[in-house]
């Protein structure tokens, strides 16, 4: 009787532990344009990065939505109530991985590649929505930081012909003020999108619990998501702003602030139709396109490469880890 509430607080306990994770791996989407280029010191850009991350998690669920039922097929896996567990277990070894090897990939894609993987593992591939993964998962993971390449482009070379006779010391200085703005507005987006994913998550183990009558993200779930992420963010991902401020493209201010502009605007609009799409991927592209508009030769392609190699192989090897998790449960009979 007192077995499945308690596996479902590890459950929710463990989907906290990757909101946490999330945050401190992708706090450097927010802040690391705006630590390299010395406009806010760490601390107060980490900060600015909690409040903001926190503010956007309350914002909506369309993402949530997508997550929790957008993916699988919440009826065909009602069976299995471990599931969840090893779909998260797939998410936070990559999320960890990457985290120690400094690579900024997704987060959110280390959690969908957990979820889809242990789903088949358990029911076979008649249980993944492909329609909704194509469309809201599959399109955007590889259209997302194309927009974010041509946006972070446009907007530079905009900026660029407005300032093209302001005074170079006056324009910097102007654009240290502006890239807080900027900065405040990807902390916020960042929320808005990632955080949501864990909701949906929750959601869903609490819908396979029989906890909820249907797949409809409750309020204490956005709020603990919303602050176990703010609380991953204070703690920071100095290995990955290091990468995304300084190896891939010399920033400046102007940079910083074309750079983040892009990448919200882009973070926002995915939000805004439900699709999870990886901020880690739009702002790492935003600053290649920024630094391509100066020239080809300025953006690190080699930085680049590498962090193409982990987005690519991101949801097939936490699948992979989400189905091992699966038949290592199998054994100890928590999976039926």
């Amino acid at each position: 009787m007192f077995e499945l509430p308690i596996l479902l607080l590890c459950i929710i306990a463990l989907a906290l532990v990757f909101d946490y994770t999330n945050g401190a791996h992708d706090s450097a989407n927010a802040i690391a344009t705006v630590v390299s280029t010395k406009v806010l010191s760490p601390k107060m850009a980490v900060t600015l990065a909690a409040v903001l991350n926190l503010a956007g998690a309350m914002m909506g669920t369309h993402v949530a939505d997508t997550i929790g039922r957008g993916i699988v097929n919440p009826e065909m896996i009602m069976g299995c109530q471990a599931l969840i567990l090893a779909a998260l277990c797939g998410a936070i070894f990559w999320n960890l991985l990457t985290w120690y090897l400094g690579l900024p990939s997704s987060s959110s894609h280390a959690l969908i590649g957990g979820l889809i993987g242990s789903t088949i593992a358990y029911r076979g591939w008649v249980a993944v929505n492909f329609e909704s993964v194509t469309k809201k998962i599959l399109i955007p993971l590889f259209a997302s930081p194309l927009a974010g390449l041509a946006m972070g482009y446009l907007i530079m070379l905009i900026v660029a012909w407005i300032c093209v006779r302001a005074h170079p010391r006056k324009a910097n200085a102007a654009f240290r003020k502006l890239q807080i703005i900027s900065a405040a507005f990807m902390a916020t987006s960042h929320g808005l999108n990632d955080a949501q994913k864990t909701m949906g998550i929750i959601t869903l183990a609490l819908y396979i619990f029989h906890v909820i009558p249907d797949v409809t993200v409750p309020f204490w779930v956005k709020l603990a998501c919303a602050v176990t992420m703010g609380l991953g963010t204070m703690n920071g991902g100095w290995r990955i702003i290091k990468t995304m401020g300084h190896k891939i493209f010399k920033l400046e201010p102007i940079h910083g602030f074309a750079a983040e502009t892009a990448a919200s605007l882009v973070i926002c609009s995915a939000s805004f139709f439900g699709a999870p799409i990886s901020t880690t991927h739009v702002i790492s592209t935003s600053v290649m396109g920024v630094g391509a508009s100066k020239r080809l030769s300025a953006v690190r392609w080699g930085v680049a490469g590498n962090m193409l190699f982990a987005w690519i192989i991101t949801i097939p090897a936490s699948g992979a880890v989400g189905a091992l998790c699966v038949y290592a449960l199998e054994l100890s009979g928590l999976v039926p």
